[in-house]
């Protein structure tokens, strides 16, 4: 397991037209995990000798969780890298989470990096995504990242139907304009995310398609990571197989890592569309 990620609950201050989990101002669906809960499994991470290398924190917002500072502490302290995915709107831009920021930042300088969500570098379609008004908000936080010299990253769409090439070239435009230190044409600064549709059909996946795709299955995300939530109404966290299958217990693999140290077998739609014929990854 390479990535460990952390959903730290569902809420968000937005309601995007197509989010992966459906998070939103009204989704509680997955509590807020605490601290303690969190170094529950860093410490069975460092009990066992897992050869983790790095924390994902999403959301929802994960800015919203009064935990999230706390949460992100105990992550950098025990030496992983930290991926923090934010909307870099309001919740990132209080006071006392920018003093903090700044403050990690400063004390792991090579160890955080915030990734952001941009979904097109067209403010009107980004805005067809995350709602009117959500284009300026969404800049000055990335503004505010570039001036206080945080690493950061972003996150994009390709559900317009745009070429990847041009998709690069249209926000390496947008990253100039702005004067931001981004480079589109590398895969890990800029992610472009491929679409999810749970009403469109889609084709199964067989251990066939391995070779006829000519894909490999430890590039899946489930061969290399495993997410921690919480249910609501839930007594404990559990470990999901995969940041976007939240909710279907069919891919809750227990309430260890060590229990969730087995097979995952990519009968999901999802599956198909942004792993296996997407080519997606959460960890870019």
């Amino acid at each position: 397991m390479q990535t460990l990620w952390f959903n730290t609950g569902t809420l968000c201050n937005i309601a995007c037209e197509n989010c992966y989990i459906e998070s939103s101002p009204d989704n509680d669906r997955l509590s807020y995990l605490s601290l303690d809960e969190v170094n529950e499994f860093l410490d069975e991470l460092q009990r066992d000798s897992w050869p983790t290398e790095e924390i994902g924190i999403t959301g929802g917002e994960p800015f919203l969780n009064p935990h999230i500072l706390p949460i992100m502490q105990a992550c950098l302290k025990r030496g992983y890298r930290l991926l923090v995915l934010t909307n870099a709107m309001r919740p990132m831009l209080r006071p006392r989470i920018q003093a903090r920021l700044l403050d990690l930042a400063k004390q792991y300088p090579t160890m955080l990096t915030l990734r952001v969500s941009i979904d097109h570098f067209k403010p009107k379609i980004h805005e067809q995504e995350r709602g009117a008004g959500s284009w300026r908000p969404m800049l000055r936080g990335l503004q505010w990242l570039q001036h206080n010299g945080l690493v950061y990253h972003v996150a994009g769409r390709t559900r317009w139907g745009e070429s990847e090439a041009a998709l690069r070239q249209g926000y390496q435009q947008l990253f100039n304009e702005l004067g931001l230190n981004i480079n589109a044409q590398d895969s890990q600064a800029l992610v472009l995310f491929p679409e999810i549709d749970p009403a469109a059909e889609v084709p199964e996946i067989t251990t066939a398609c391995w070779g006829i795709l000519d894909v490999d299955p430890n590039n899946m995300m489930c061969a290399s990571s495993r997410m921690i939530v919480k249910h609501k109404h839930a007594c404990a966290p559990a470990v999901m197989a995969c940041t976007l299958l939240a909710y279907d217990e069919q891919f809750n693999l227990g309430a260890t890592l060590a229990q969730a140290n087995r097979c995952v077998s990519l009968n999901h739609a999802s599956c198909a569309t942004f792993c296996v014929l997407g080519g997606g990854s959460c960890s870019g």
